[in-house]
């Protein structure tokens, strides 16, 4: 199943289903129809409790939301003219797959071409640090660039996952039970600013620097993360092209590590760390203008323009 967010006339939002290349199916609303349809006559309320609107939510609800979710689905398919919970994608505005996680927890330092040329040592242990919710932006909006605030701006092409279930202290070979899918990230770094003090948090937590998308794919139709093509072009050009084979610290030593140190819980986002070939590497960082595009094999694309919006 492949899980968005989708808006309607700037309406807040909700989750949605794509189901082919253009096709977005509202499962709440396709199981009110379905609900209606049989004379139930409380499907509103029964609709909101199994398919919340909010991803984050509908995660938690488990396997007895994607059930739910799958009955919907195929209500609607089958019954077009029977119900309101059809959408053609390009007539709705997307946004993120996961909007208001409890935690988005950060890998640093996990590609060994990267960690070399960061010049850094090998880690023993994963290096993590944080963004917040207010960093997450749909996968094809702009990115703000404030060049008064940062001249050193940079991408990260990363795939990231997202916890399904609560957990704390998993083991590794049961991890990816734990986990609910997989999406594309952009973890835009301003370099400058992560690196005028011994903490990364400010250089790495703008808003919108977390571009996500441009699905939410689970895991069913991803049963090996660590066989991933990704890649990252700045208008066409190639800058990052690697696979997640690569990866120092695969999802299933994140999970044991991260779970060992906290709590998690449904719908938090784990970004696995970037392949090399980042701009602070190359001396090239965004700028006004520049289209970026991060691709993971089996997901899809994502592709964020750099506006600049310098204020006087």
């Amino acid at each position: 199943m492949k899980l968005l967010t989708y808006s309607t006339n700037n309406n807040p939002l909700r989750l949605g289903v794509l189901v082919d290349e253009n096709t977005i199916v509202d499962p709440q609303q396709a199981y009110i129809d379905l609900l209606n349809e049989s004379g139930q006559e409380r499907a509103i309320e029964i609709a909101n409790a199994l398919l919340p609107a909010d991803p984050t939510q509908f995660i938690a609800g488990g396997d007895l939301a994607l059930k739910t979710a799958k009955e919907a689905i195929s209500y609607a398919l089958e019954n077009p003219t029977q119900t309101s919970a059809l959408y053609q994608k390009e007539n709705v505005q997307i946004g993120a797959p996961v909007l208001k996680p409890n935690k988005i927890i950060c890998v640093g330092l996990n590609y060994k071409n990267h960690i070399l040329e960061m010049k850094r040592d090998l880690p023993v242990h994963p290096v993590i640090f944080a963004k917040f919710a207010t960093a997450i932006t749909g996968p094809n909006h702009i990115f703000p660039l404030n060049s008064n605030l940062t001249k050193k701006l940079d991408y990260e092409a990363e795939l990231a996952f997202v916890i399904g279930k609560e957990g704390k202290d998993i083991p590794y070979e049961d991890a990816l039970d734990y986990v609910f899918g997989y999406t594309v990230a952009n973890d835009i770094t301003a370099r400058d600013m992560q690196k005028r003090t011994l903490q990364w948090l400010q250089g790495k937590t703008l808003d919108k620097s977390l571009p996500l998308g441009p699905v939410l794919v689970t895991k069913d139709e991803i049963p090996n993360p660590h066989c991933l093509d990704i890649s990252l072009t700045v208008n066409d050009e190639v800058r990052q092209k690697s696979n997640t084979e690569q990866l120092l610290f695969n999802v299933n030593h994140l999970v044991e590590f991260l779970s060992g140190i906290i709590t998690l819980e449904p719908g938090d986002i784990v970004l696995t760390g970037t392949p090399g070939g980042v701009g602070e590497a190359q001396n090239k960082f965004l700028q006004h203008g520049d289209k970026v595009k991060v691709e993971v094999s089996g997901i899809g694309a994502i592709e964020t323009t750099i506006v600049e919006v310098t204020k006087e």
